[in-house]
């Protein structure tokens, strides 16, 4: 027993953790229950003393194991081995300690204070570095990628640990104010049933209540120059179908086209583009972004590793004033960290956090998207502008019978969106990844909420999809936009008014209208089409006025704009009436987007020959049209998309595949006239380039010339999706 002190007091003048043996004859009454003593001592003058007085010799004796009997007379061993509690004895001289932690990358050597953890597959770590890094849902070596038997697990006290899955067997000492213990998994749970409900596999620490998000960034927030204030108005237009009409007809339905483009970014006026990832202020309003993101067994390998580098790219282009809370979703949700300001600590801390997820598990999307919903609905402060990503690239195993095959949890997701204040929505921008995801239902969501479905079809194309989604949300300039239409002539009423995804109203009396377009960015451009009826008149008639109102989310105000007016010449012959070319595309855009709409119906039906036909006669009438003879670009872009939805639509294989998800992102685009990403394979005459902002082409050159640089000489280029151009095209 002296020689085991004498080993002990040895290791408090070296500063080492060692474990000090249980026997039969040195067993206390209150520590009988122990498993091991750790050791871990702080350096002070008398242990110095100590050390000074210490050998080499000693310092090498080996650790003795002493033996008792088990419940069944077997004989049991009274010390853990290195192997069943993942701590070694540590020795003076060794070469571990010249080596560094690969966490924190900060050398391992003793008189440091911090424990030690040697895992089964014989690397060390920092005990406090890799038990956070298990907390965040890794169960294998970040050095060697072996999964571990046994986990280190840094929680409360035993009194405080929930009930749950797995067995954990304390040790009795205390490390930086936190209990250290190992964390021991059972083995999974065999699933019953059609569902597919697997062991919950994240560590769900989440408090009941988020309210925890960091307080914002009140001083340093961006103020507008006075002078540059007349640049950050929303311009409206007008087009009438004829300019002229002979004042002894009338028209049942007489389209007028109203033309709404958002201003430049006050940011884009200069170099210093979108971020203020230096530190500098931008003019611009800062952003609170949730991600959720599916970190199921299916994305494991490559397609993790490349979405923390879209990760990466994302934190790193937020401002100090934005703030960032992720969840990751696979069997179960777990928030990594609040609503956190990335500052240069808080974009560290971020990657960090990122860089811990490791795939298992099923996919839980419903409560992925909980909680993002719950981090919105709880925050104590708000960012003027908010948005949810939500990127998934299965099908989510808890609301899916993979036997029946149906969406039993498709209304469901509608009431896990989060809920809004007045007339304002927060959008959840989806991205389904990869071949096997849901676009159905993911689709659903971003349309129930107002944001957009994107396809990535191709790995590569992950962190040029989130570049393109954050530039747009990093340039909002107009929120809760609301268009006010009103007729002039007391004969002129309103038929109908075709606006897409958004929200449009008429009167009783059909003379006055409305329509709800949210939020916008900068130099982003909305099309509406209303039909009216116009009286034979003589000279000119005035038909109706159009007028805005919105809030400028940096200056903080209510902007009304002035009303334009309507009017058309009603001379007394006209000999050939012109069709406004304006009007004539927005009529083929509309119509190309309900054609899509009902070829996606056949093919669902199982009728792809009748759903081709349907897109071949569609092509065949927009190149006809008098803006498509004319040579329009946006005739030829839809022209092209129609083609590429053909050719997705060959075999119900395809299909299954690709074609509904690429269609299904082509409505979405069109319903809301805002950019998507659409699997790889759009050329450079893609619609997708009319709805880019230089905003999004910004980030994007930002994104492709990272992913260049990154990647090490030798190795082949990661090919892009071609959905992205280098710079937008006039519409």
């Amino acid at each position: 027993m002296e020689s085991r002190w004498r080993k002990a007091k040895m290791s408090l003048g070296l500063n080492l953790c060692v474990y000090v043996p249980r026997t039969l004859e040195g067993d206390e009454p209150n520590t009988a229950s122990s498993t091991a003593a750790l050791v871990s001592p702080v350096a002070s003058s008398s242990s110095a003393a100590t050390s000074a007085n210490t050998t080499p010799t000693a310092a090498s004796e080996e650790q003795s194991h002493g033996k008792v009997k088990g419940g069944a007379g077997a004989l049991m061993p009274t010390t853990p081995t290195p192997t069943s509690a993942g701590l070694r004895l540590s020795k003076s001289g060794s070469k571990s300690f010249k080596k560094t932690c690969a966490i924190c990358l900060t050398t391992m050597k003793p008189g440091q204070g911090h424990a030690l953890f040697t895992a089964e597959c014989s690397h060390t770590f920092h005990f406090h570095c890799i038990s956070a890094n298990v907390k965040h849902g890794s169960n294998s070596c970040p050095v060697c990628r072996i999964k571990w038997k046994e986990l280190p697990f840094r929680g409360p006290l035993p009194a405080e640990l929930p009930q749950g899955n797995a067995r954990i067997a304390p040790v009795n000492g205390y490390q930086n104010g936190g209990h250290m213990t190992i964390l021991r998994p059972l083995p999974r749970a065999r699933s019953s049933g059609r569902l597919h409900h697997l062991t919950a596999l994240l560590p769900d620490n989440d408090p009941s209540t988020f309210n925890d998000d960091e307080p914002l960034d009140l001083l340093s927030e961006a103020t507008e120059d006075p002078q540059q204030g007349c640049l950050r108005t929303v311009e409206i237009k007008t087009y009438p179908e004829f300019t002229e009409v002979p004042e002894n007809v009338s028209e049942r339905s007489f389209t007028v086209l109203i033309h709404l483009k958002a201003p430049l970014a006050q940011n884009l006026q200069a170099p210093s583009n979108l971020g203020d990832a230096n530190g500098l202020n931008t003019s611009r309003a800062p952003v609170d972004l949730i991600t959720v993101l599916d970190v199921s067994g299916s994305m494991a390998g490559t397609k993790l590793a490349l979405l923390k580098r879209a990760m990466g790219f994302v934190i790193q282009n937020l401002g100090s004033s934005d703030r960032l809370s992720v969840i990751a979703f696979s069997s179960n949700a777990r928030r990594l960290f609040p609503l956190r300001r990335m500052t240069e600590s808080g974009r560290q801390q971020s990657l960090l956090a990122v860089n811990s997820l490791t795939s298992n598990g099923g996919t839980n999307i419903a409560e992925g998207l909980r909680k993002g919903s719950k981090v919105i609905e709880d925050r104590q402060a708000k960012n003027p502008v908010c948005s949810i990503i939500l990127l998934s690239d299965g099908q989510d195993t808890y609301t899916v019978s993979p036997t029946a095959g149906v969406h039993k949890g498709a209304p469901e997701y509608c009431a896990l969106l989060p809920s809004t204040n007045g007339n304002q929505q927060v959008p959840v921008h989806v991205f389904g990844f990869g071949a096997d995801h849901d676009s159905v239902s993911l689709h659903s969501i971003s349309q129930t909420s107002g944001g957009t479905f994107s396809f990535i079809e191709t790995e590569a194309a992950i962190q040029d999809a989130f570049a393109q989604c954050i530039g747009g949300l990093l340039s909002v300039v107009a929120q809760g936009l609301h268009v006010k239409v009103e007729s002039l002539h007391p004969d002129v009423h309103f038929g109908s008014i075709r606006s897409g995804s958004y929200s449009s109203r008429i009167a009783d009396d059909k003379r006055n209208g409305s329509i709800d377009v949210g939020d916008l960015y900068a130099e982003e451009e909305r099309d509406f089409l209303v039909s009216v009826n116009v009286p034979s008149d003589y000279g000119e008639t005035a038909l109706l006025k159009v007028g805005c109102v919105y809030k400028d989310p940096l200056m903080k105000e209510t902007v009304n704009m002035a009303d334009v007016q309507v009017k058309i010449s009603r001379p007394a012959f006209v000999s050939v009436q012109s069709v406004s070319v304006e009007v004539d595309r927005q009529k083929n855009r509309l119509h190309a987007a309900e054609v899509m709409a009902e070829a996606r119906f056949t093919a669902e039906r199982g009728d792809l020959t009748n759903a081709v036909s349907l897109l071949e006669d569609c092509r065949r009438m927009i190149m006809g049209s008098v803006s498509g003879q004319s040579g329009d670009r946006l005739c030829q872009s839809l022209d092209a998309e129609l083609k590429e939805m053909q050719d997705r639509m060959a075999n119900r294989q395809r299909y299954e595949a690709s074609g509904r998800a690429y269609v299904l992102s082509g409505l979405s685009s069109h319903s809301w006239q805002r950019a998507t990403a659409r699997g790889d394979s759009t050329d450079s005459e893609s619609l997708i380039q009319a709805y880019q902002t230089s905003s999004m082409v910004d980030m994007l050159l930002r994104s492709q010339t990272m992913s260049r640089s990154s990647t090490p000489r030798g190795t082949p280029q990661m090919r892009h999706a071609k959905s992205f151009p280098a710079r937008p095209q006039p519409r």
